[in-house]
């Protein structure tokens, strides 16, 4: 089969095109002729270098994918049209996933908008639902809002009646993310975000922040916390330590946490599986939830897809098609 390696860590070039035999599955694991694949900054993470790949993970990036089911399983015959949660191998025709990580493509939706879902579904999900503890009626502040994780939370939030707040760096970017669902959102180059977040909550703050920023963002988000608010790690793109005042976490009753996806086990992504096609997969064929793909390439162009994604001026999702 055709597939893209990083022959070496380093920049986008290191993305080689090479054939590799056709994996194949497990128990409990389902094979998938790809026709596309999400690309994701643990993708960039990984060709440079800087994210450990679990030792029973493939070698290959891509952590998503959709495509037809060759060989199947309980849930999934040969023939069904999937997306699915991957342990790496996303970037090649053939691509082996649990099977309890693998979802139906939801109805209107190509492959290639498929493709967009899993990763940035399955973190939102397991990150402001499960540990956020997002509740209908509360209000939820996006770090990042533009991004592929940014998205898929404002219009998730927005579907299931919260509130939603987002920060992004740009005026095209902000605009985004309110036509894709938030309440309001502030340009973090221009404005002073955590001030303009209180002024439009009436001084209350948010219950919930899903934050990939860290850093010194911190303290500020601390105060952008409503009583009983929940903050949530997902990366620290302004670094991983800070100050914390705990006097008012104690105060306050606040609560900080945070996750990475790839290490948990399969019986937690397939819990998180569940809870998607039961609460959410609805909402996206209802069209309350819709891909949101800037770009889309070739596999063979695979050092294209990251060099666009590392320049962060794309709105959404990268794609990779077969």
């Amino acid at each position: 089969m055709r597939a893209v390696e990083i022959a070496k860590p380093g920049g986008p070039e290191v993305l080689q095109p090479v054939q590799r035999p056709v994996p194949q599955p497990k128990a409990n694991e389902i094979l998938v002729k790809v026709a596309a694949a999400g690309v994701n900054r643990p993708d960039v993470l990984q060709r440079m270098g800087l994210y450990a790949v679990p030792p029973d993970a493939s070698d290959l990036p891509g952590l998503e994918i959709a495509g037809e089911v060759v060989s199947g399983g309980k849930t999934f015959k040969a023939g069904d049209k999937v997306c699915a949660l991957a342990h790496g191998g996303g970037y090649a025709e053939y691509c082996v996933v649990p099977e309890v990580q693998a979802l139906p493509v939801p109805k209107g939706l190509s492959l290639t908008e498929a493709a967009s879902l899993p990763e940035t579904f399955f973190t939102v999900w397991s990150n402001v639902y499960d540990r956020g503890g997002l509740k209908p009626g509360e209000s939820l502040l996006v770090q990042g809002g533009s991004s592929g994780i940014g998205v898929t939370a404002i219009q998730m939030a927005a579907a299931t009646g919260n509130r939603v707040f987002a920060t992004a760096g740009s005026d095209e970017k902000v605009a985004a993310c309110v036509r894709l669902g938030a309440e309001k959102a502030f340009n973090y180059k221009t404005q002073d975000w955590a001030s303009e977040l209180k002024t439009a909550t009436g001084g209350k703050g948010v219950n919930v922040i899903l934050d990939m920023v860290g850093g010194d963002y911190v303290p500020k988000e601390l105060k952008c916390l409503a009583d009983d608010g929940r903050l949530v790690f997902i990366a620290f793109l302004r670094g991983p330590k800070t100050e914390l005042d705990i006097n008012e976490l104690m105060r306050r009753r606040l609560t900080i946490s945070g996750s990475t996806l790839r290490p948990r086990p399969v019986e937690f992504k397939g819990y998180v599986a569940k809870n998607l096609r039961e609460k959410i997969w609805p909402l996206i064929e209802a069209g309350r939830i819709k891909p949101e793909i800037y770009k889309t390439f070739p596999l063979a162009q695979a050092a294209e897809a990251h060099r666009l994604m590392e320049t962060s001026q794309h709105i959404g999702k990268i794609v990779l098609t077969l």
